[in-house]
Parts: structure tokens; sequence; C-alpha cells
């Protein structure tokens, strides 16, 4: 039998997207050793393209906690959006609501910038790794695993956090009987573009019509990320981009309004659903992020859930470690399904409310313009969106 390397650490994470990291960034600062263990090559996390609307709490603690500050330099601050339906535009003023703003940073920017930190900091993590497995949750925990460079390693922890995404493996180490699962599947996708086009505004605007929903995004002066409503199965190939722009026009044109468009660069239909898995915690692993939750991206929620959970799981484990109290760790799971919750309501009322059902009948039709019609024209209503939109207070 082949001898594993014994590797110690107090805390033992899998996955190095930027919860993971954030992580172990926050842990290292409070004197807290971990280790992190990925499957992906640090190259090929950076290169997944993922969009990215960050909250101001999301903001604040990648500036205030020494990770970077180049979202405030080369990020866009957004003080609003706009809802678009029946062809007219309506602002949703967040400075005016809450006195708030959100960033567009995309994801794939909040992870390099979280790397570099990690690698500057002589963080230990590991990307490239394979055969990785969990033993004892309950016990002494432990992770066997292979390093990049072929060697069988033993990783031996007080304690283990499942980051690793909505395939995660940590969550089915919490034994069936000990765990539930919550699913809500959608009767929609997304069918989203990269297209070398000028800005066709400066803030993002969420379009409902007849034909369907559309999101009007921006990536650059030169370069948008847009998305329209499409059927889950649909295949790309049968999109010319003459039909791609139509599909945008009728969901979005009009009163004057006119889509800027370009060479379509990209295309791609994404799936989405709401899950949510209960507890968050079982013995000495504790999950966050994508491993625990997903949420319809309608809301722009999930970065900063998973963003959310590690800053409670950092201070019950700063606790923990550097105060002798388990009171934070124990109530981790509860505290932050409070607010999963939330974001599963605010994300799942954005999402249908702005889809267009394909089997929608004329009354259907008629209460969701109602609905609309309702937020906008209520103050009350405007900042309900706004203060879910920006994020809620931390407990």
């Amino acid at each position: 039998m082949t001898s594993r390397k014994i590797i110690r650490t107090q805390v033992a994470i899998l996955g190095a997207g930027p919860a993971g990291l954030m992580l172990s960034h926050l842990l290292s600062k409070a004197g807290i050793e971990s280790t992190v263990l990925e499957i992906r090559s640090r190259r090929e996390i950076s290169e997944t393209v993922r969009a990215g609307i960050l909250e101001p709490g999301t903001v604040d603690l990648l500036v205030d906690s020494g990770v970077s500050d180049r979202v405030l330099r080369e990020g866009d601050r957004h003080d609003g959006i706009e809802l678009r339906f029946n062809g007219e535009s309506h602002r949703i003023d967040f400075k005016d609501l809450v006195g708030e703003s959100v960033w567009l940073y995309p994801q794939t920017d909040v992870f390099m910038d979280l790397a570099a930190r990690r690698e500057a900091d002589g963080g230990d993590v590991r990307y490239s790794v394979s055969d990785t497995t969990v033993y004892d949750i309950e016990g002494a925990p432990r992770v066997w695993f292979t390093d990049a460079d072929g060697t069988e390693c033993e990783l031996q922890a007080d304690f283990i956090v499942g980051a690793d995404g909505s395939r995660s493996h940590c969550r089915f180490q919490i034994p069936e009987a000990h765990r539930k699962w919550y699913f809500h599947e959608y009767p929609f996708a997304w069918f989203g573009i990269l297209a070398e086009a000028p800005r066709s505004s400066d803030e993002l605007i969420y379009a409902n019509s007849e034909k369907g929903f559309a999101l009007i995004s921006q990536r650059t002066e030169t370069v948008q990320r847009m998305y329209f409503q499409c059927d889950p199965n649909e295949d790309v190939s049968n999109w010319s981009e003459d039909r791609i722009w139509e599909a945008f026009r009728t969901r979005v044109n009009g009163n004057g309004f006119e889509l800027k468009e370009g060479p379509v660069l990209d295309k791609m239909v994404l799936k989405f659903r709401s899950f949510v898995h209960t507890p968050m915690r079982h013995g000495k692993l504790f999950l966050a992020g994508d491993a625990a939750h997903t949420v319809p991206p309608t809301g722009a929620k999930g970065l900063n859930l998973a963003i959310h959970d590690v800053k409670m799981l950092f201070e019950g484990l700063d606790s923990f470690y550097n105060a002798g109290s388990s009171a934070l760790l124990d109530s981790y799971s509860n505290r932050a399904l409070d607010r999963v919750w939330k974001a599963q309501q605010f994300s799942y009322w954005m999402t249908s409310m702005l889809h267009t059902p394909a089997d929608a009948d004329d009354f259907s039709r008629a209460r969701q313009l109602g609905e609309l019609n309702s937020v906008v024209s209520s103050r009350h209503g405007r900042a309900y969106l706004a203060e879910a939109y920006t994020g809620w207070p931390t407990a």
C-alpha cells in the first residue's frame, strides 16, 4: 500500500472559487491556517467567463480586507436598473431609494484578485488536484487527494469547508437522513451572447415582453453581454446573428429606444434552477456558496450569497480559535439560511415577474403587467426591489 504524505492544517477548504479563496484570505488575516484544494487548474478557472453584479457589502469586503481595490478602479458602479415593459422604461434609483449602489465586475475578476492575493501572501492553495475523498466529518476530519505532481496526500484538519460549487462532492458526505434538499425547476433558460457593440445603456435593462424576457448588460465600451429568454433545450447552432438580434429587438426596442448591435462573438444557453441544501453544517463539515444553494441569475444573488456565507463562517471560526467560543459556528447554518431564503424569494419573484411562460394566457399576461405597474408606481415597491437587489444588512 502506498504511504500518503501527511499534511496538517486547521481548516481544509475544498474549492478555490471566490468563496473558498475569500475564506482562506480572511482566515489568514486572523492567524488561522487553511489549505485549499481545487480540482481545476488556476488557468481554467480564470478563463471561465462569468458575469457579476456585486453588492456593496461584497465590494467593501474585497477592499477593506485587503484583497484588492481593482473593483473600484475598473468596475462600473451602477446606481440603479431599468425595468422595461410595454415598450417603456422605468428606472429603479438605488441611491435615492436606499442610498446604495452595486458594481458590475465579472466574477472572473473577483477570482483573479483573490488568487493573486493568496499567492502574494503565501497561501496554501493547490490547484489541479484529483481523487479527492472526504472522511470522518463527525470525528477527526481528513481529505485524501492526489496533488498536481502525483503525490498522494492526506490532509488532516479540525474542520472541512465544502465550497466546491453546484456539483459539490462535500454535500453528499452529509448522511441522507440528516439532510433535506429543496428544488425548483424553471421552464425557461437564458440565451446569452457576447457581442462586439457599443453600450446600449449605462445601466442594466430588465425587459418584459409578450415574446419573453431580455437582459441588456454591459462588459466594456466595445463588448457587451446580453441574454434573452429561451427554451432550456434550445440549440445555439440554430440561431443566426440576424435571428438573435431580431429576438432582442422584439423584446426591447420601442418608444425611441433602439438596441445597439454588432457581431456576435459567443453564444450559449444558460439553464438555471433554485436549490437549497439544509442544514449547511453537519459535524465538522460546513457548506458555503453554490455547494449549499443556487439561485436563478435574475436577482444577481449567487456570488453575493457565497461571499456572505464565508464572511459568517469566518466569524464563527475566528471566534472558535481566537476567543474559545463555538456559539457562532453552532448557529452558522440557521443564520446563513435566513439570508439564503430571502435571496431565494427575491430571485424567484424577479424571475416570475419578468419572464413570460410559453403557455401564459391573457389573464396571466395582464396580471403580470399589473404586478410590474404596482412595483414601479409605488415608492415602497421600488424600495423593496432596491433593498433586495443591493443586499440586506449583515446580521
